[in-house]
């Protein structure tokens, strides 16, 4: 499997550009290393999108119980007051908890697009099939690098006091398919071919920094 786990925190947010500078600073000097701390935190990527103030972020889990571990809710609901400070300022937070249902080549390159999506009632194994013939297909051009499929999965826990500070709106994506490659052109027309549908909400994002558990802060 190309993920390093069985599980992910896929996520999405706006950052308003005068406040940009200061989250990444705070994103990958404290936050990153914050996470990949924890038990279960294998890896984290962060792509920046191409256009807009958008982000999104990839958490890559040995699997599922990461997310409800004592170590990690203790961080969620005991927050630094770097991140106190960033976090009112992520704005249109989706956030998914997922499991990895397939997985090929690489977790990390130049350019992800991601398709967020909920199949039609009844049509999920069927989905999910379409969806691994062609990660086939794809890990195969010149272009692309790997291709992901994940499935929201949220762990049985109380609000926490980030979510809080975030006011409480954070979403939800159903299903996410997420391709990763080094030319953005291929990835732009994967997007324009609706794979995951006409309702799929697609974004193109370049990546910004990727760190594993163990690397130095």
């Amino acid at each position: 499997m190309a993920l390093q786990g069985q599980a992910a925190l896929a996520m999405w947010w706006d950052m308003a550009p005068e406040m940009r500078r200061e989250f990444e600073h705070w994103h990958s000097h404290e936050h990153f290393p914050e996470r990949l701390a924890l038990p279960g935190f294998r890896r984290a990527s962060r792509w920046a999108a191409t256009q807009g103030p958008g982000f999104f972020i990839l958490y890559e889990l040995v699997d599922a119980g990461a997310l409800s571990s004592p170590e990690y809710l203790a961080r969620l609901n005991d927050p630094t007051p770097w991140s106190r400070q960033l976090m009112p300022h992520h704005a249109n937070m989706v956030r998914s908890q997922c499991v990895v249902l397939e997985s090929r080549g690489g977790a990390v390159a130049r350019h992800a697009l991601t398709l967020r999506f909920t199949p039609p009632a009844g049509e999920e194994q069927a989905t999910r099939e379409k969806l691994r013939a062609l990660i086939d297909e794809l890990v195969a051009h010149p272009s692309i690098g790997g291709a992901h499929l994940l499935k929201h999965q949220p762990p049985a826990i109380a609000p926490t006091e980030e979510q809080r500070i975030r006011n409480n709106a954070d979403s939800a994506a159903d299903w996410i398919f997420i391709v990763l490659g080094w030319e953005s052109a291929s990835l732009a027309a994967i997007a324009d071919a609706q794979v995951a549908g006409a309702d799929a909400v697609a974004g193109l994002y370049q990546l910004s920094l990727s760190m594993a558990a163990g690397d130095p802060a």
